[in-house]
């Protein structure tokens, strides 16, 4: 092709680079358009932060001198003088969302991962951020996380999507103070313990768990709620449907209940090589047959509580409370392999709200709000003394309800995390629409093994009956 024919194209490229720059302006005005109000601060702040980038980056000893010419300079240097060293900056990736920017930056020598850690509050300052996070992403590569907005104190709404969860164990929690994802896998876990002051989100939390699972049949669930006389009464009311089995107030009535699953555990355990074939549920996880069963205690302290007193009823009601006690022990402690998860709820996760030979074999912890640092220290262990920005006696404001603390999976420290609100109108649904998916785990083990009676009144020296030949 000669040079003619060459210079003849260069209007057709230069109309074919001026229609993809249309394009891309169109797509780019588009979406800011059908963004709203805080997506639309996020894009803009993005563009800001490319814009502003080359120039930041110096000033914040973020960019390298490379004295070393390239080929091309080398080449094309006619007057023998050397080349001018280049100022080399990290190149970015920038991704708006509705909290901020996400932004991936190459590194360079002597701008890695310690110096955009170091660089962070200026970062923050250009960037107009409230918290900035920088941490690795891949080698050669740091993410920087910017978030314009505070998280914690931005309340969010979760609408279940009424499908199978993809894991049915993982527990969705909400974002943390940098909005990034929280969830924790609830396989092979035997107890959960939620704590925090009325009011500010033990309830929630745990109904957007019910809800999120509820379409698969693979999860049964049953309540014992210390806040209610009847199931008609209180936070779970609208989830009844959903529930195989629900206990309120009355002692007597949760004994049952707990009885009820700690005959459970003991077939299960007496079963499960006969009937999965295996020893532990979670090797090939929960079934329509053999489902995952979840009890929640809520407001638990109400079922353990020592009573004094000698007079009968007293006496009735402590020799209660101390079943109780040891009843859910034998949950925690034996049934994780058999696929049975309890989550205690209490305002305070004290000893005397729940026996500390259940809270301590418990390994996923939270805590909401709370007053004390002795009931921080019950709720998330001796280590929250040593992080106070962390501790849930900060979050007493009423801008933090729904703001929980929980002990940071596989690193130092704690996580800060915002709970999202899950309506009554969308847990009256998805429970209207998952009703006929509630089955009895008993039930269905018995349709399995006809040998095992699982009818019988527990006492303490109940026992399974042995399987049939």
């Amino acid at each position: 092709m000669s040079v003619q024919e060459v210079f003849s194209l260069a209007p057709f490229v230069a109309l074919i680079g001026l229609a993809v720059f249309v394009v891309w302006g169109v797509v780019w005005a588009v979406r800011y358009l059908l963004a709203d109000s805080m997506m639309r601060a996020s894009i803009r702040q993005a563009v800001r932060v490319r814009r502003t980038w080359k120039r930041f980056a110096a000033m914040a000893g973020l960019s390298v001198t490379d004295k070393t010419p390239t080929a091309m300079a080398s080449l094309s240097n006619a007057d023998g003088k050397p080349p001018k060293p280049r100022l080399l900056t990290p190149t970015l990736k920038v991704t708006p969302d509705p909290f901020g920017v996400m932004v991936q930056a190459n590194c360079l020598p002597k701008v890695g991962l310690e110096e955009f850690q170091k660089a962070a509050p200026y970062i923050a300052d250009a960037w107009r951020c409230t918290r900035v996070s920088v941490a690795q992403n891949k080698p050669g590569q740091v993410l920087i996380r910017g978030v314009r907005v505070d998280p914690l104190i931005t309340k969010t709404e979760h609408t279940p999507s009424g499908k199978v969860p993809e894991k049915l164990s993982v527990w969705n929690l909400g974002v943390d103070e940098y909005a990034q994802a929280v969830s924790v896998d609830l396989a092979e876990v035997p107890g959960v313990t939620v704590a925090g002051l009325p009011g500010f989100g033990k309830t929630s939390l745990i109904n957007r768990f019910i809800c999120d699972t509820a379409p698969s049949p693979a999860v049964q669930f049953a309540v014992a709620d210390g806040k209610v006389m009847a199931a008609h009464e209180g936070d779970y009311a609208d989830l009844m449907g959903r529930l195989f089995a629900f206990a309120g107030s009355d002692l007597e009535e949760a004994n049952a209940l707990f009885w009820k699953l700690v005959r459970l555990r003991r077939a299960r355990s007496t079963a499960i090589k006969t009937v999965l074939r295996r020893k532990d549920m979670w090797h090939g996880g929960p079934s329509v047959d053999w489902p995952w069963a979840v009890l929640i205690i809520d407001e638990a302290h109400t079922y353990f509580r020592d009573h004094k007193g000698s007079d009968k009823e007293t006496k009735r009601l402590a020799a209660l409370a101390a079943q109780n006690a040891r009843l859910v022990e034998e949950l925690v402690k034996m049934g994780r392999s058999v696929g049975i998860l309890v989550i205690l709820a209490t305002q305070k996760s004290t000893g005397d709200a729940i026996p500390t030979f259940i809270r301590d074999v418990c390994p996923v912890g939270l805590s909401f709000a709370q007053k004390t640092a002795d009931a921080a220290v019950a709720a998330l262990g001796e280590d929250i003394r040593d992080w106070p920005d962390a501790s849930p006696t900060v979050l007493q404001e009423p801008a933090y309800v729904g703001v929980a603390v929980m002990k940071s999976s596989g690193q130092k420290g704690f996580t800060r995390l915002r709970t999202p609100y899950v309506s009554e109108d969308d847990s009256a649904d998805i429970a209207a629409r998952t009703a006929y998916l509630t089955a009895d785990p008993a039930d269905l083990l018995a349709a399995q093994l006809p040998g095992i009676d699982l009818t019988k009144t527990g006492s303490d020296g109940d026992s399974i009956p042995p399987l049939a030949a």
